[in-house]
């Protein structure tokens, strides 16, 4: 009997248990979730409505473009506040007053660049038109926190915190933190000027080129096909813009429509309008141009007062202080000065102000614009306002136009190169202001019917500027433009055969290379021979599940290694660290350098082949064992998208994540992916290469805007509870991807907005 009555009582807590978290769960997680329909009162001049299809995407029709932005900051609110917030404080250094003193470096590392201040500084001189699209999207963002409280997403409970107004500051700074995660070359900077401080320099030049020579000119991957070689007669876009992994990702789609106004596409959570998508008329995509808009100044400087030279006279730094809030500590002291050129940084004993495009005077946000281009003419004049950070647009119409259009604000160097720090105290290294828009660089309706744009450098060799940058080797664009011209009678869902293609070109040659030299040493090696035969028969796909793509990896990786080694010795690291080479330009100069073989670099390649061959072996068999047979590139090339709170949470946390999973693709691939580091230290963010692949995949038919597709990585809600929050997933990762609802619209929820009375 008094084992009957134990087991009654522990049952009785089991349920009780039970309850008490089903309750918590209802009440802390699944009570936030956004309502989709029904009817609400708002500020909005008439009755609007946001429609969403089985996607969760918001279709917002208003009578007003204000009240359309209103809504369309409050439905991103409903989905992905808390994702808002987190990227705010990211920009602004605000992370450890919520996680505490281990994000202290990472807050340090954001204030450096005084995105904070830039932010207020550039809404303060926005134009009147700029500013009512910011805060009419502002209102919407802050009547969700305002008729919410008590009823926030997850986080905030768990974080124990709640999220303050929504300013238009904040939304530039989201734009800003955009701005400094594309163009980001200034640690790049402090690698070359080291490797050529004790290398030789020719060779230590050889490393970071900005072209290649087999460029195509006009230059993440996006494309435009001219009518004549689509199916339906009209254009075809394609987009795959390629970013660093995020749970929730950093697109969220929305449709808006208003008088004048009829536009769909991906947005960036916290800014308003729609990035890159279509209308009606017009559909664009972009892609990152990576011409260098940053350069170190080093600065003659007396640390302690902050007065420094400029063309011999005696000038004044400012001396800037903050506050950085701990949970649970101190705040922290936060100080340096700022000159003529930026912010100073105390880098190797030298005092170097950083000069970026991102501060410069004149910041606009012609997003709107954009959006409202009826034609190609008003869409690049919309572009000629835009700041940065620096694209490459390709755009087409409903009347058969394609076109490409650099745009963003690149500097004038007219007697340097901006590879390295220079000296800011002669006034000899000086901005002349910034290149023409009308002259940089740009294609409209090319004979071809194709242009094509993956990250390469577009401009040509007897461009009247300096070009300086961190483009990438001409590999993913080769491809693209070799599989789009092979035949014509295009479809926009052909294009995800396109955009998820995993050949790579290097790492055939590479392959070939390997092969070659084995056979010429005629000498039978027991260790070498199963790799070789192995590397003969491959085909060059980077695919999860085979062998040859790891084993060519980590030759290739050996092989930059000897390469930066030889170039400047003891630094070879330094080649390895990001926005260095190694994920952009590196393999287009290892190919050169087996291509040419010059003499100043090796004596015996086929030495040097074999030799990394082996270490790659050892490499490998460390890692994924002795039977080469048995590798899988996949367990390499895994992806972990994990949610920065709930994803770290004890035996549920898994839940809220995804992965880790086995990835096809490469960095010099078209489908391009970068393995996820795991165990990453707040501190040491900075230092390590981010996971990176396809943010999201549209396809744009302008013969029926209803064929068209599009999806993100995971889902469009950022509450973890929500059906929304990884419903994409498997479409994204297998590459087949939604349809675009645009004309017709299916909607599954409707919410009814009336105005307040």
């Amino acid at each position: 009997m008094a084992l009957k009555r134990v087991l009654k009582y522990f049952n009785i807590a089991v349920v009780a248990a039970l309850i008490v978290l089903a309750a918590a769960t209802y009440w802390f997680a699944w009570r936030p979730l956004p309502q989709t329909s029904g009817s609400l009162r708002a500020p909005v001049s008439q009755r609007a409505t946001i429609a969403r299809d089985a996607l969760g995407v918001p279709h917002i029709s208003a009578a007003t473009v204000e009240d359309a932005l209103f809504l369309q900051g409050y439905a991103t609110a409903q989905d992905r506040l808390w994702q808002m917030d987190l990227l705010r404080r990211l920009a602004a250094g605000r992370l450890a007053e919520i996680f505490g003193p281990d994000f202290v470096a990472l807050d340090r590392e954001s204030r450096r660049f005084r995105l904070d201040r830039l932010a207020h500084a550039h809404a303060a001189a926005l134009t009147a038109e700029d500013t009512a699209v910011l805060a009419a999207y502002a209102r919407g963002v802050n009547w969700y926190i305002d008729t919410h409280r008590g009823n926030y997403p997850l986080e905030f409970r768990l974080l124990g915190y709640d999220p303050r107004p929504w300013t238009i500051p904040d939304s530039l700074l989201l734009v800003l933190e955009m701005y400094r995660d594309l163009t980001m070359t200034w640690r790049q900077k402090l690698e070359k000027s080291a490797m050529l401080a004790s290398g030789n320099p020719a060779l230590v030049a050889q490393l970071f080129p900005t072209a290649t020579g087999s460029e195509i000119q006009p230059g993440s991957n996006a494309w435009v096909l001219a009518g004549a070689r689509t199916a339906g007669g009209r254009p075809i876009l394609a987009n795959d813009p390629h970013l660093e992994y995020s749970m929730p990702g950093i697109w969220y789609m929305v449709h808006l429509r208003a008088p004048g106004l009829d536009v769909a596409g991906v947005a960036l959570p916290g800014v308003p309008c729609v990035v890159i998508g279509h209308n009606r008329r017009l559909a664009w995509g972009m892609t990152s141009l990576g011409f260098d808009v940053q350069d170190f100044y080093v600065e003659k400087m007396d640390f302690r007062t902050g007065r420094y030279a400029f063309r011999n006279q005696v000038e004044q730094a400012r001396l800037e202080r903050e506050l950085i809030p701990v949970k649970g500590a101190p705040a922290v002291e936060f100080a340096q000065f700022v000159t003529r050129h930026g912010p100073v940084w105390i880098e190797r004993g030298q005092a170097l102000a950083l000069r970026w495009t991102a501060a410069g005077p004149g910041f606009a946000l012609p997003l709107l614009d954009m959006n409202r281009a009826q034609n190609s003419q008003e869409f690049v004049a919309a572009l000629s306002r835009y700041p940065g950070p620096a694209q490459n647009f390709v755009y087409a119409d409903v009347d058969g136009n394609i076109g490409y259009h650099a745009a963003g604000r690149l500097p004038i160097r007219k007697t340097f190169d901006g590879g390295v720090p220079v000296d800011g105290s002669s006034g000899n290294y000086e901005w002349e202001g910034y290149i023409p828009f009308d002259q940089l660089p740009l294609s409209y309706n090319p004979p071809s019917g194709l242009i094509v744009t993956a990250n390469q450098n577009p401009f040509p060799r007897n461009y009247p500027y300096r070009v300086g940058g961190n483009f990438a080797a001409p590999y993913r664009s080769s491809r693209i433009r070799q599989m789009l011209s092979a035949r014509n009678g295009w479809r926009a869902d052909d294009m995800l055969m396109v955009q998820k293609d995993v050949y790579s070109a290097f790492g055939r040659f590479l392959a070939r290379e390997l092969v070659l030299a084995y056979a010429r040493r005629k000498v039978a090696s027991p260790q070498l021979a199963p790799a070789v035969d192995l590397l003969a028969k491959w085909d060059g796909a980077m695919e999860k599940g085979t062998a040859a793509p790891l084993l060519v990896t980590l030759v290739y990786q050996h092989l930059r290694t000897a390469l930066a080694e030889r170039a400047s010795p003891g630094n070879a690291l330094l080649y390895q660290l990001p926005p260095a080479a190694a994920y952009q330009m590196a393999p287009a100069v290892v190919e050169r350098v087996l291509r040419e073989r010059p003499r100043e670099w090796f004596d015996d390649y086929d030495q040097l082949l074999l030799r990394t061959l082996l270490d790659a072996l050892e490499e490998g068999s460390r890692t994924q064992g002795g039977n080469i047979d048995h590798w899988d590139y996949g367990r390499y090339n895994e992806l972990l998208l994990m949610h920065p709170v709930l994803g770290r949470l004890p035996l549920v946390g898994g839940y809220f994540n995804i992965g880790p999973v086995p990835q096809s693709g490469s960095p010099v691939t078209v489908k391009q992916t970068t393995p996820t580091v795991r165990q990453i230290s707040p501190a040491m963010r900075q230092n390590t290469p981010p996971a990176i692949g396809p943010s999201m995949r549209t396809g744009v038919d302008l013969a029926g805007l209803d064929r068209s597709y599009m999806n993100i990585v995971a889902g469009e809600s950022g509450q973890a509870l929500s059906r929304h929050y990884r419903d994409q997933w498997a479409a994204y990762y297998s590459a087949t991807s939604f349809p675009m609802q645009f004309l017709h619209v299916e909607a599954r929820d409707t919410l009814s907005v009336e105005p307040e009375r």
